[in-house]
């Protein structure tokens, strides 16, 4: 028995499976797909999960609708099992005020996950609605799911957390490609490369024609590794002249973050922290021109507590400008209650003067702010940073002027997870710059895909990018994706860096997703073409 019988054997097995087991099917395959992604990175697993994607809507034909509810529900149970494990770490984050929160922990770690799976189970019919019996199918669901991967990146504010596409960005070579057709494109290389082993038992005359689906899928993974490793070798890593980096990375937790009677603590730790050697050669904070605190690092408005900023400015030595994290208020007439407040990037010199500020545009659902926000708290509900009425969000997205370097692009937490809301074109920062508190999570598999997803904007954009994280992951990222300095999770510490210089803009800074467009058009005109022929054949 050949091995391309044994595997039409166990496609068959999946085609005719109907009920609970084409469910549980789906769902361990979604499962294992997500070991593709970070910490794990071992994507060839996707050569095992996708062709069953494809055997699985293969057999959806014989359902209703011409097989297309069918789909969806494989799409769904598919999607499920993808999130849930993805996603388990933001339970943590219900546990941290556990007396209020921690009964709406089953509702995200399941909730969040089901809803994002509508995305998935939409992705599956749309290529049902396109499919033909031949290898033009798997050309189908790559652009399919690409769709369904953009929808749920931009629905209800988006949330693209572990899109497909992640799985091409270990080892670094395979992510250059990146700077030309962004995350989307990337996302429709992965699915295609990885689904192509399925058409493996269409061929029933000449079996070597079987091979050549995958064996251009290799063929294309071959020629990124070139394109990769060609790019990497024309961009060494560049340093910008006189700026010196010092992250602090405090490790502190959540309940000490946003505790006001921890004031005093977490000030005295930010400051012998900042100012502590990193090595027999080191001089504490006055070997930096940039020292960078994380996201809402104080339990209080920073700019309204003198003694903080008085003991900020006996820290910073002339020629320091500190970069951090805080809560701010409104301008607000005086004695109005304060309700409602922006999470901020301050740029604050040598002499406590606030250079410039940046307010988060782009706010977390349920955790800075609740969708029908009035409502919501008529029924007691409250999000998990326990500001009332929520936070406000900024008014744009612009460079933040930062002295003795480049202007610095912010982007506050999971800002940095969205690809075409990045960089402005218009006024091309130097750096990017992401302050996070993943503290929320724990030790746990999201730190390390927060950095996965960062890390791919540095690519896609061609500017480095410096990351300040409460509890980690912190680093710093030359302009194509190498990692030249970095904290790890759960630790506490400073991390003294150069800052890398950016290269010129990539065609993904310039063009944005209309590369990716076109090659899911170009896809979907080809299977549209393909079924139409089959369907008169």
């Amino acid at each position: 028995m050949t091995i391309t019988n044994k595997l039409r054997a166990v496609a068959l097995w999946i085609i005719l499976s109907w009920g609970w087991r084409r469910a549980l099917v789906a769902l361990i395959a979604g499962a294992l797909s997500v070991l593709a992604v970070a910490p794990f990175n071992a994507w060839p697993i996707l050569f095992l999960t996708f062709p069953v994607v494809v055997w699985l809507i293969d057999g959806a034909g014989g359902g209703r609708l011409n097989g297309l509810s069918a789909a969806a529900m494989t799409g769904f149970w598919f999607g499920l099992g993808y999130f849930v494990p993805g996603l388990y770490w933001i339970g943590h984050a219900f546990l941290v005020d556990a007396p209020t929160f921690a009964w709406l922990m089953p509702f995200a770690v399941l909730g969040l996950p089901a809803y994002l799976a509508l995305f998935t189970a939409f992705g599956f019919a749309l290529a049902r609605l396109l499919w033909a019996k031949d290898p033009s199918r798997v050309l189908a669901l790559a652009a399919s799911l690409t769709i369904s991967e953009w929808l749920r990146g931009h629905a209800l504010t988006g949330f693209p957390w572990n899109a497909f596409g992640y799985a091409l960005s270990e080892p670094l070579a395979l992510a250059q490609l990146s700077s030309v057709i962004g995350l989307w494109g990337m996302t429709f290389l992965a699915v295609a490369i990885f689904a192509s082993p399925a058409v493996l038992i269409d061929q029933t005359a000449r079996e070597r024609t079987a091979w050549a689906a995958p064996a251009a899928a290799l063929a294309l993974v071959l020629a990124m590794s070139v394109f990769g490793a060609v790019r990497l070798s024309l961009y060494p890593t560049g340093m910008v002249a006189n700026a010196k980096l010092r992250i602090m990375q405090p490790n502190l937790q959540q309940d000490t973050k946003f505790n006001y009677s921890a004031k005093a603590e977490v000030m005295r730790k930010y400051l012998a922290l900042s100012d502590r050697a990193s090595g027999p050669q080191s001089t504490g904070v006055r070997d930096a021109t940039i020292l960078i605190w994380p996201e809402s690092a104080f339990p209080f408005f920073l700019t309204r507590e003198a003694d903080a900023m008085a003991q900020i400015t006996d820290l910073l030595p002339k020629g320091t400008v500190l970069i951090t994290g805080s809560v701010r208020a409104p301008d607000l007439a005086p004695g109005t209650p304060i309700r409602r407040a922006y999470n901020s990037v301050y740029v604050i010199d040598h002499d406590g003067s606030v250079l410039s500020v940046y307010d988060k545009l782009h706010l977390v659902p349920f955790g800075e702010y609740l969708p029908f926000q009035d409502l919501m708290e008529e029924f007691g509900l409250e999000q998990l940073t326990k500001v009332q009425g929520g936070f406000i969000a900024g008014t744009g997205r612009r460079p933040l002027p930062v002295p003795g370097a480049p202007a610095a692009l912010p982007l506050i937490c999971y800002e940095a997870i969205f690809p075409d809301d990045v960089a402005p074109r218009n006024d091309r920062p130097g750096w990017m710059l992401n302050l996070t508190n993943d503290g929320w999570f724990g030790i746990s598999t999201g730190p390390h895909q927060h950095l996965q997803q960062a890390r791919m904007r540095a690519i896609e954009q061609g500017l480095p990018l410096v990351r300040a994280a409460n509890t980690g992951i912190s680093a710093v990222i030359d302009p194509v994706g190498r990692t030249i300095a970095q904290l790890g999770l759960g630790v506490e510490g400073v991390l003294d860096s150069k800052l890398p210089s950016a290269i010129a803009p990539t065609i993904y800074a310039r063009t944005g997703d209309i590369p990716a467009a076109m090659i899911v058009a170009l896809a979907l005109i080809f299977a549209a073409r393909r079924r139409a022929i089959k369907r008169v054949l």
